[in-house]
């Protein structure tokens, strides 16, 4: 983690103070000795929120529900299920989502309203609520809880996403901790699958949310496992003020490190994404520089990343580069040919828009490793970003061939 924020060991979504969470598993995904399937997050102290939803127009009720509570300003919790997504059952998801939140205020003796609620899995299948109510009752909150959420948030992960990190602000110290998940399904156009950040740092609401919303674009809208956007994106940020800091805003002196700290937690989460797509051997990073604004680098960024003939030239370890321009080229960026420069892995494949000489099979060697990264100069202008993806393999046809059979 880079300049004055600091990764935490072993740290989650509880790392910040006064963040306690659990999980149980109550029959919504497949049996299996270990499996959970149902989680709760709850700060002790009421908190500033900010979210970031699916811009999909089939979008579920849980999304919808969440965000009213959002914007209502007073959510401290969230109720997160996995194996059902809760999309496209007409209005018993709307009302299943907010007997969601009623249940778990109940239980954490908070106000419905209070409680956001997120659903992940199969699309088109009803809550079975009675499996719920019975699933929310077993549920233990601790401060260690966290890494119970990350599992249970799971669907095709084959693993779970967690990171936390501290930073001082007004001379104390502050945490962020966040988990997330997402293996398949995803294509962002605003932050991830499911994702949710604590921070026991106080941050004023309106620059929570204009923050978060610069991040997500420049962490987990940059991330792509295979083109498709799902209906139940969802990331939320909850600040519950327990460092003691002077609250946070735009001018503050602080507010250059909280930014850093959200972008490192971000960004560290959309990798881990990428990571473990669905099928995926190998981590996809492409760094564009020099386009002639941010906007373009990204499109460029983001079109290589996802192109299924790049990711299919990684997975076999080919230096295939003509691909790499081909996405290029069709982005909508503006590129000059004759200006482009394009390394794999460190090695210059091609310079102002010719080929350089390069020993293949070093190559080839290279791009066996777990990362392939490609960096792309554009020579045109000061707008830099970089894209995260991964590579396409025959597990991620076999995975999606059989999802609900």
């Amino acid at each position: 983690m880079a300049g004055q924020v600091t990764l935490v060991d072993g740290g989650t979504v509880t790392t910040p103070r006064g963040f306690q969470a659990g999980a149980t598993y109550a029959g919504l995904k497949t049996f299996a000795e270990d499996k959970l399937d149902l989680g709760l997050i709850v700060s002790e102290a009421p908190c500033s929120a900010a979210g970031v939803y699916t811009q999909s127009s089939i979008k579920s009720p849980s999304v919808t529900v969440t965000q009213e509570h959002v914007k209502g300003g007073a959510v401290r919790a969230v109720v997160v299920n996995a194996g059902i997504a809760n999309c496209s059952v007409g209005h018993q998801g709307y009302l299943d989502a907010q007997e969601m939140t009623a249940l778990a205020g109940q239980k954490l003796g908070v106000e419905a309203a209070a409680v956001a609620v997120c659903s992940t899995g199969v699309i088109g299948v009803e809550l079975p609520m009675s499996l719920i109510r019975t699933g929310l009752e077993k549920i233990e909150l601790t401060g260690g809880g966290g890494h119970d959420l990350a599992r249970a948030m799971m669907t095709t992960d084959t693993r779970p996403k967690e990171v936390a990190v501290s930073f001082t602000v007004d001379g104390r110290q502050a945490q962020m901790g966040g988990v997330t998940k997402g293996s398949g399904m995803i294509h962002p156009n605003m932050a991830t699958m499911l994702s949710f950040l604590t921070t026991d740092a106080a941050v004023d609401k309106d620059f929570l949310d204009t923050t978060l919303r610069e991040v997500a674009d420049s962490s987990f809208n940059m991330m792509t496992v295979d083109g498709d956007t799902s209906t139940n994106d969802t990331l939320l940020v909850l600040a519950n003020g327990l460092a003691e800091n002077p609250p946070i805003n735009a001018n503050s002196p602080d507010a250059p490190i909280f930014k850093q700290a959200l972008m490192d937690v971000c960004v560290h989460l959309a990798k881990e994404m990428a990571r473990d797509g669905e099928g995926a051997t190998r981590l996809i990073t492409v760094e564009v520089l020099s386009a002639t604004n941010v906007t373009d680098a990204r499109k460029a960024a983001r079109t290589v990343a996802s192109s299924n003939l790049v990711k299919s030239a990684v997975h076999g370890s080919d230096p295939n580069w003509g691909r790499v321009m081909m996405a290029l080229g069709r982005s909508g960026a503006a590129a000059e040919e004759a200006k482009v420069d394009l390394f794999v892995n460190g090695v210059c494949i091609m310079e102002e828009g010719r080929p350089v000489p390069f020993h293949r099979d070093a190559v080839v060697a290279l791009m066996r490793g777990p990362e392939v990264t490609f960096r792309l100069n554009l020579h045109l202008g000061d707008g830099e970003a970089t894209a995260w993806g991964c590579d396409l393999t025959e597990e991620y046809v076999i995975i999606n061939s059989a999802y609900t059979t």
